[in-house]
C-alpha cells in the first residue's frame, strides 16, 4: 500500500530538494505529516487509505508545508557546522576543551582525560558526532540530575521525577505532565549559570505549565537576575554545536 501511495505522492508537483518517506500507521485514521528538523518529511497514513485521497490532501497542505519545510533547511543551513580535527575546541558547562583523535578502540566512547577531548576516530566525521552527542547526553544527565535537587528547592518545587538529556529539535528543554524533565544535550556545553537558567525555566513549569505572570514570577523569584541571564542564552544560543559537522574525512 505504501508503495502505491509513494507513486501518487510522487505524480504531484513535489519540490525536486525534498527528502520524504511514507510510513503505514494503522492506529493513524487521516493523514499525518512529521517534518523533522533537517527537513526531512514523513507521511503518516493509515491502513488502507485511499491513494488519491492522500495525494489530494498532501496537495491541499503543500503551500504550507513547503515554506515550513524552507524554513527547517534554512535554519539547519544556518547552524554551526564543525571540523572533528584534532585541536578543535569544544565547550562543557563553559570551559573549553580541545578534541583529541585516538585509534578505534572499539567502542567509540568519547572520554575527558587531562583537558583533552579523546574521540576516537572512525571512518567518518559523520559517525564521530555521535559519540559526541552520546558523551554530552550521558555526562550532562548524571550532572543535571544532581543539580535538580538544590534548584528545585530554590524554585520551590518538588524534584522532578526524573531529568533526561536528548536532542529536542528546536526547543532547549521540556517538562511533561508526569513531572519529567528533558534538557538538550547542546545546552550541556553552555555555563553553567545559563544551564541553571534552563532547569530553572523547565522546573517552574511544574507548577505553571504556560508562560504567563505567575510563571515568570516564579522564575525571578528563583534567580533575580533572570532577565540577565535570558540576555546571555539570547546570545549565546545561536552558537550551539547541534551535531553538525563538515565533510566526512577519507
Amino acid at each position: 500500500m505504501s508503495t502505491v501511495v509513494e507513486q501518487a505522492i510522487a505524480d504531484l508537483p513535489v519540490p525536486g530538494g525534498w527528502r520524504w518517506d511514507v510510513v503505514v500507521r494503522p492506529r493513524r485514521r487521516t493523514l499525518g505529516i512529521e517534518i523533522a528538523e533537517d527537513g526531512r518529511v514523513l507521511f503518516a497514513i493509515p491502513a488502507g487509505a485511499d491513494p488519491k485521497e492522500i495525494a489530494d490532501a498532501v496537495r491541499g497542505r503543500m503551500p504550507r508545508l513547503a515554506a515550513e519545510v524552507r524554513r527547517r533547511q534554512d535554519l539547519r543551513a544556518a547552524e554551526p557546522v564543525r571540523d572533528l580535527i584534532g585541536g578543535e575546541s569544544f565547550a562543557y558547562l563553559g570551559r573549553r576543551y580541545r578534541l583529541r583523535l585516538t585509534p578505534y578502540d572499539g567502542s567509540g566512547h568519547v572520554r575527558l582525560r587531562q583537558g583533552w577531548l579523546e574521540l576516537p576516530r572512525s571512518r567518518s566525521a559523520a559517525a564521530d558526532a555521535w559519540p559526541l552527542v552520546e558523551w554530552y547526553s550521558s555526562r550532562g544527565e548524571r550532572w543535571l540530575a544532581a543539580r535538580s535537587q538544590p534548584l528545585a528547592s530554590l524554585a520551590g518545587v518538588r524534584d522532578p521525577a526524573r531529568v533526561e538529556v536528548r536532542d529536542l529539535g528546536r526547543r532547549w528543554g521540556a517538562c511533561s505532565p508526569e513531572g519529567a524533565i528533558t534538557v538538550h544535550w547542546a545546552v550541556i556545553q553552555l555555563p553553567v549559570a545559563l544551564v541553571d537558567l534552563v532547569l530553572i525555566h523547565e522546573l517552574c513549569h511544574l507548577k505553571h505549565p504556560g508562560h504567563g505572570a505567575a510563571f515568570r514570577r516564579a522564575v525571578r523569584l528563583a534567580l533575580p537576575d533572570a532577565e540577565v541571564r535570558e540576555r546571555q542564552f539570547a546570545q549565546e544560543e545561536p552558537r550551539l554545536w547541534r551535531g553538525a559537522v563538515s565533510s566526512p574525512r577519507h
